[in-house]
Parts: structure tokens; C-alpha cells; sequence
């Protein structure tokens, strides 16, 4: 169904305590306003979504551009000013004028974020189900044990909805009432340009609530229906920062049963966090405190040891990740051990049977089958061949000051431990480079290469530790 939509995204979230506008927030790797985008645009593939601005608008539009570059689903993204903040009303107004008004017209929050396409379209559906010429005006509601805060549905004694009351300007009885309204809902659009033109401001905060032209409905005769959604969580915004800490935990718990549901090992649900997409293959191991960035595959057989962080990173079958190891933007072959205590970097591509060991660090290399580096050790900007040894304490030296250069390293190269390779520098098939060695020349192949001083012994006298004044005059 073709449709207008709309996003209110104006507040500040004083409660926030941030120079953030409230919905550029992260909530799971994503600032919230991206995730009611995304839910927008998976109800139409015409959808052109208006984002209504204020607090922070200059953020917020420039959040806006850059998604659009990544994404080009978020192309057609619009957005409308609301320069001074005078309640939801007015802020629809604003988009008013960018509305088709053949079509209905979808309300959405940008500090709304885990509202399911499912419930929406559900929404969609009730405002549809009308012959006449405009669509019914359709609500999104919502039952709570505790209600405090929202404004509350008024329903006549035939059960019809008749009005939203807002909490402030709300009787006893109202206040008893469970039923709250979500500020969700789709609106007939020729009706609403002319219901929000007649907004007034005779409440408690005074605005103008969109909600007042509920009775303005009942008044024209358009039909009220409502929906709710299967999970409380759907309709929950964020005011506060123990508020975003809740949809946080709400959502990644979603995410862990769904992993658990496909058969994944997650050793602790309560303890994982994945901001972004995890593909997760057959009998995959996950361990505590472990968060996943971007996009990353692990692949059947994997195990990732307790509190890792992997980024935008595949892991073929087998592989396994020590705890505390970091890997990011990197490709890992079948049967690899990395870590713990790794960090694998952007531009790295590790071959099946590789070991990177504790407190070693690749960055932007090929390592190939079998090649291990077990200790202490940063290869950066390099070509590794296969069943190579990278001995403790080793170093590429890549960079000099201005440029980075590469180190080649060809198959079966035994490297001594506390060597240091000057790049651009290349160590031939079968080498052999001692302890100690600083390399600056290329290393033929076959051979062993040394490269230290000559070791001397001499006598002498080691210091003795001096007694202080202090001590003497005792």
C-alpha cells in the first residue's frame, strides 16, 4: 500500500544529557532514527519518508546525507523544520505541505525504534478496510500495568474510541485507565490538513497535540480503529539514558534467542551484543561479553572465546578466537587459531591453519596456510607465505616516518625471535634469519642470515646502590 510517512524526530531529550540530538541516540550499533527508517522503508518499496527536524538539525541532516551514501535505500529520505518545538501537532503541520493528499498518512517516532513491519502493516491494513474515499484513522494502542506518562484511550460504552486525554491534563479516573495511546497511527490526509489547521493549545503543556483530532474524528464521522502490539517493547520510546539501556537489552536478547533458535551456542544471552549483522553457520561457539560490529560471518564449527570483539569480518569453518582478541575488517581460513590477547586489522586476510598468537598484531597482510606467528609480534603491510615461523619479539618495520612499504616473506622462512624486518624488504623460499637480526638487504633463499653485533665479555664491577645522608648521620 502506497502511503505518506512521516517521522517526528524535533525533541531535544533534555533527560539525555547530551549534546546528541536524542535521535541520533545509539541503540545496537545504530543511531534510533536509522532503525524507524529502516522499518519505514520495508513497508514500501515507493516509500518516501519525511523526517520532521528541529533540536539539532544540522546533526541530524547531516546524519541523513551520509546514510543516504551508504545506503541507497535511503535516498528518498525528505526532511521538513520545525524551528520551534510547539508539540506534535504543529510538527506534523510542517510536513503538511509534502503530503499527497490522496493517500494516508503513516505517524511514526524517531525515538520509537523496535516497532515491527509486522505491526505496522497490521495498523495499515485496519485504516484501509473502509469503502468510502478516505481511509479510517487507525491507532496504535497499548495495554500496560504501568501506564504513568502516556496519554490514555477514552472509550465510550459501546467501546469505540472517542479520545486521547494526555496524562497531565488527565482526571483520576482517566489516569486509572491502562489502555495508552502509542502516538502511532495512520490518518486519512485530507481530513488531517484540515483537523491540524484547527489545533489549539488549551491544555496543560500548551501545544498542539496531534491527539486532539481524535475527537475531531468522531466529530467527522471517520472511523477509529485500533491495534496493539504483540510486544510491549515495540511501542517503548526513549526519554532517558536507563530508558535507551533497556530497548538495548530488550533488542539484543532478541537477537541472542534468534541465534539460539538457529542452533548457535550463546553461552550467556544476557551477555552479548550485536550491532549490526552476525550469520552465524552450524554448531558456532560463542562465549560471555562478546560484540559483534558491522557485518560478520562465522562459519559452522567456529568458537569465539569470552569477550571479543569482531567487526566486519568472516570466519571460515573450524576457525578458533582465543578470548579478549580484536579482529576487524579481516577475512580468517578454516582450522585457524587466533589469540587470545589478538588483534587482527583492517585489510588482513589470514589462510586455513594459521596461528596468531597472544599479543601478536597483523595488520593489512596476507598470511598463507600453515604460518604461525605465536608471540609478540606485529606484521604489518606484508606478504606471508606458507608454513612460515614468526618467532617472538619479531616486527615489520613497514613504515619510515612518511611512507609504508611491504615485507615479503616467501614459503618455509624461519624468522628467529627479536628480528626486525626493514621494509621494503623480501626473505627468499626456505630462509633462515637468527635471533637478533635486523634486516635490511633481502635475504636469500636456503640460507641463514644473521645480522648482530659481535658478542664480548670484559670485566667489571657492577654499581653498588649508594647509602643516602640520611641513613649515615644514623
Amino acid at each position: 500500500m502506497n502511503m505518506n510517512i512521516v517521522i517526528l524526530a524535533a525533541g531535544q531529550g533534555k533527560r539525555m544529557k547530551s549534546a546528541l540530538p536524542k535521535v541520533l541516540q545509539p541503540l545496537a550499533g545504530k543511531p534510533l532514527l536509522e532503525h524507524v527508517l529502516e522499518t519505514a522503508i520495508s513497508l514500501s518499496k515507493s516509500a518516501e519518508p519525511i523526517v520532521v527536524i528541529g533540536h539539532g538539525a544540522e546533526h541530524v541532516n547531516a546524519f541523513l546525507a551520509d546514510l543516504a551514501i551508504r545506503d541507497l535505500r535511503f535516498k528518498k529520505t525528505k526532511t521538513v523544520l520545525q524551528k520551534e518545538q510547539k508539540g506534535t501537532g504543529h510538527a506534523l503541520l510542517q510536513a503538511l505541505p509534502k503530503l499527497n493528499p490522496d493517500l494516508p498518512t503513516l505517524v511514526l517516532y524517531g525515538d520509537v525504534p523496535l516497532t515491527t513491519k509486522e505491526t505496522l502493516q497490521g495498523l495499515i491494513r485496519l485504516a484501509d478496510g473502509v469503502r468510502s474515499k478516505e481511509c479510517a484513522l487507525s491507532l496504535l494502542t497499548q495495554n500496560m500495568s504501568n501506564p504513568t506518562g502516556y496519554g490514555r484511550i477514552v472509550r465510550d460504552h459501546d467501546g469505540l474510541i472517542n479520545a486521547i486525554v494526555e496524562e497531565k491534563d488527565a482526571s483520576t479516573s482517566v489516569k486509572a485507565i491502562s489502555e495508552i495511546n502509542t502516538g502511532i497511527m495512520v490518518l486519512p490526509t485530507r481530513s488531517l490538513a484540515k483537523w491540524l489547521k484547527s489545533l489549539k493549545t488549551k491544555n496543560a503543556q500548551g501545544e498542539y497535540y496531534l491527539t486532539d483530532v481524535i475527537a475531531m474524528a468522531v466529530r467527522d464521522g471517520v472511523p477509529i480503529r485500533s491495534a496493539q502490539a504483540r510486544h510491549e517493547h515495540e511501542i517503548l520510546g526513549v526519554n532517558s539514558r536507563d530508558q535507551l539501556a533497556d530497548l538495548e537489552r530488550q533488542l539484543q536478547r532478541q537477537r541472542a534467542n534468534a541465534l539460539l533458535d538457529l542452533g548457535v551456542t550463546v553461552f550467556d544471552p544476557e551477555r552479548i551484543d550485536i550491532r549490526g549483522e552476525l550469520v552465524c553457520g552450524q554448531d558456532v561457539w560463542i562465549d560471555v561479553g562478546c560484540v559483534f560490529e558491522g557485518r560478520v560471518k562465522l562459519a559452522a564449527g567456529v568458537r569465539v572465546g569470552p569477550y571479543c570483539i569482531i567487526k566486519n569480518t568472516e570466519i571460515a569453518a573450524g576457525s578458533e578466537v582465543g578470548a579478549f582478541t580484536h579482529i576487524d575488517g579481516a577475512k580468517i581460513g578454516s582450522d585457524a587459531r587466533i589469540g587470545p590477547y589478538a588483534r587482527i586489522r583492517p585489510g588482513s586476510e589470514l589462510a586455513k591453519e594459521v596461528h596468531i598468537g597472544n599479543f601478536v598484531e597483523v595488520k593489512n597482510s596476507k598470511i598463507a596456510a600453515q604460518s604461525k606467528a605465536n608471540h609478540l609480534a606485529y606484521v604489518g603491510d606484508s606478504l606471508v607465505g606458507a608454513r612460515v615461523n614468526v618467532g617472538a619479539g619479531t616486527i615489520t618495520c613497514n613504515y619510515d616516518g612518511v611512507n609504508k612499504h611491504q615485507t615479503i616473506i616467501e614459503d618455509d622462512v624461519f624468522i628467529g625471535s627479536d628480528t626486525q624486518l626493514v621494509a621494503p624488504v623480501r626473505v627468499g623460499k626456505g630462509a633462515t634469519l637468527g635471533a637478533g637480526t635486523t634486516l635490511t638487504k633481502d635475504a636469500p633463499p636456503g640460507k641463514l642470515t644473521v645480522s648482530r653485533a659481535k658478542q664480548v665479555s670484559v670485566e667489571w664491577q657492577r654499581p653498588v646502590k649508594m647509602k643516602s645522608k640520611s641513613t649515615k648521620a644514623k
